[in-house]
């Protein structure tokens, strides 16, 4: 095996992860202050810029999702059990004792095991009860006849809601797991540049040199 610089991350999902963690922020900041929990912007404006910010990541959502399946991209997410113990141990214990990671990034796959799952149940989940809650909330006024609509838009109000929690809590954990390992900067460089060093088998870097050499950073 032999370390390489590889651009693994292309410049669209470089672009799709940057705007959309700018919109979640966004989503964020502006639902913490619709909820009352600070009122650095007037009410009206942080709906308006809430609804916006809503629409604007639902685009961005879907066309990710036609990316990752034209792409073939998808198959990052796909979990494993294979060594989710052993990432699960580390992160929890062997970090504080100084331990490598267990997992190294490769060719084909970028993500460690516990990063798959996360990214799963993110997507299959988490994200559809924002898009499903969301739409419900702002199209309220298209269902407001129906019976009991009070009552269910509450229920939407506190799924939304509990999805938003959820989301911002994934968010302070992946910030937190940047500062761990190799460090912030090092963690963060490659959603930058598109690069990041793996461990290249012999066949896979003479694969690279031949039919991809512009994945290769030269030296």
């Amino acid at each position: 095996m032999s370390k390489r610089q590889v651009k693994i991350y292309p410049r669209f999902e470089r672009i799709w992860h940057w705007t959309q963690a700018l919109l979640i922020f966004a989503l964020l900041f502006t639902g913490l202050g619709l909820n009352g929990l600070h009122h650095i912007l007037p009410f009206g404006p942080a709906a308006m810029l809430h609804s916006a910010a809503a629409i604007l990541l639902l685009v961005l959502w879907i066309f990710a999702t036609f990316w990752l399946f034209t792409t073939g991209t998808w198959r990052q997410f796909v979990p494993t059990l294979d060594g989710l113990f052993g990432v699960v141990r580390y992160y929890a214990y062997g970090v504080f004792k100084g331990e490598q990671p267990p997992y190294l990034k490769i060719l084909w796959r970028k993500h460690n095991p516990l990063q798959s799952l996360s990214y799963l149940g993110l997507k299959i989940a988490v994200f559809p009860m924002v898009w499903i809650t969301g739409i419900l909330y702002m199209t309220y006024n298209f269902w407001e006849t129906v019976p009991n609509a009070g009552f269910y838009l509450n229920i939407v109000a506190n799924l939304h809601l509990l999805a938003a929690y959820i989301v911002a809590a994934f968010v302070v954990i992946h910030i937190y797991m940047l500062t761990i390992g190799h460090g912030f900067r090092a963690h963060v460089k490659p959603m930058i540049t598109g690069y990041d060093e793996i461990d290249l088998s012999p066949e896979e870097e003479a694969y690279l040199e031949k039919d991809e050499p512009w994945r290769l950073k030269k030296s």
